[in-house]
């Protein structure tokens, strides 16, 4: 138990340092905000409004929570500045509540999920797709699982080679072809040689651009169809990697890859150098997927499963 403590502790520690960006912004702006203020009037919700947008919730997100603050407002009759954090938080717990799936806190498979359990990363170049799978296969063989990557990004050699020293970093297996060879074949043959050596987890890498959202549609469509050859269910998750300091632009190539394939899950990845770290509640809002993943630091450790109640308490300094 006193283990378990310990682990929480740390675990906790890093989010509020990846997050201490996002909340300073947010709460210094929200503090000037409602100085000498009593109630929430007009003039607090619009300034609200405006701290939300500039932290990257987005418009429509932003809107819906001001929407159910002022039906608060007008049901309460009264209600003063220093009740705003609490139903604020409350409000922003509700909207991730929606999108929310049942996940576990750690890098485990339920004992009922079938092996291999297959991972398709998709994702712009740049946003740290590849470093994600690599932070992946770590937390996953620290389990205890037999974990086999895929470089079906054959359109850059940096991919494949940087997948290559991940793999052997943590331990895991790797299947690769020759540059330009083709994406739906490697992942044919991950599928196939996990299969052969009994493995738990399969992560597939793809590319990170196309020509347009036509190609990348194909391309990606052909990747899962030749998996579904080997394992009818592939795969079972559809990740999205965002990097969270480019903001409305995450929530673009969000709108993009989830037009373009059926996105599941997503990760947002360097949330530690940015103070737009509310980009994770509009792009979880605004397309009704989950935010699974959130990377907070360079360290393979820096990845975390995204726990909504820890990340909600360490933006409100909890």
């Amino acid at each position: 138990m006193r283990l378990f403590s310990f682990i929480n502790k740390e675990k906790k520690q890093s989010l509020d340092k990846g997050l201490e960006k996002t909340k300073e912004a947010f709460f210094t702006r929200l503090s000037r905000a409602i100085v000498g203020k009593t109630t929430v009037d007009d003039e607090v919700l619009d300034s609200l409004e405006e701290i939300l947008i500039s932290s990257d919730v987005g418009v429509d997100t932003t809107l819906r929570i001001i929407d159910r603050i002022e039906d608060r407002v007008k049901k309460d009759k009264y209600l003063g500045t220093k009740e705003l954090n609490k139903i604020l938080k409350e409000e922003i717990m509700s909207l991730l509540t929606e999108t929310e799936q049942v996940i576990t806190s750690s890098f485990q498979l339920a004992p009922e999920i079938k092996r291999p359990y297959v991972i398709m990363v998709v994702g712009v170049n740049g946003v740290g797709k590849t470093t994600t799978i690599g932070k992946l296969a770590y937390q996953f063989k620290n389990q205890g699982y037999n974990v086999v990557l895929g470089a079906a990004d054959t359109f850059r050699a940096a991919a494949v080679d940087q997948l290559d020293i991940w793999a052997e970093r943590v331990g895991a297996n790797i299947v690769k072809q020759a540059m330009g060879s083709d994406p739906a074949s490697v992942a044919y043959d991950t599928l196939k040689s996990a299969i052969s050596k009994n493995a738990d987890i399969v992560i597939v890498d793809t590319a990170g651009r196309l020509h347009n959202r036509i190609n990348l549609m194909n391309e990606l469509s052909k990747i899962k169809n030749v998996m579904q050859k080997l394992l009818p269910d592939a795969p079972h998750e559809i990740l999205l990697v965002l990097d969270a300091s480019t903001g409305q632009n995450a929530i673009e190539q969000a709108r993009q890859f989830s037009t373009a394939t059926e996105v599941n899950v997503l990760a947002l990845t360097k949330l530690d150098g940015t103070a737009k770290g509310g980009v994770v509640l509009g792009v979880s809002d605004q397309f009704k997927i989950p935010v699974k993943y959130i990377g907070i630091g360079e360290k393979p450790e820096d990845l975390q499963v995204f726990d909504k109640v820890a990340f909600i308490n360490s933006i409100f300094g909890e």
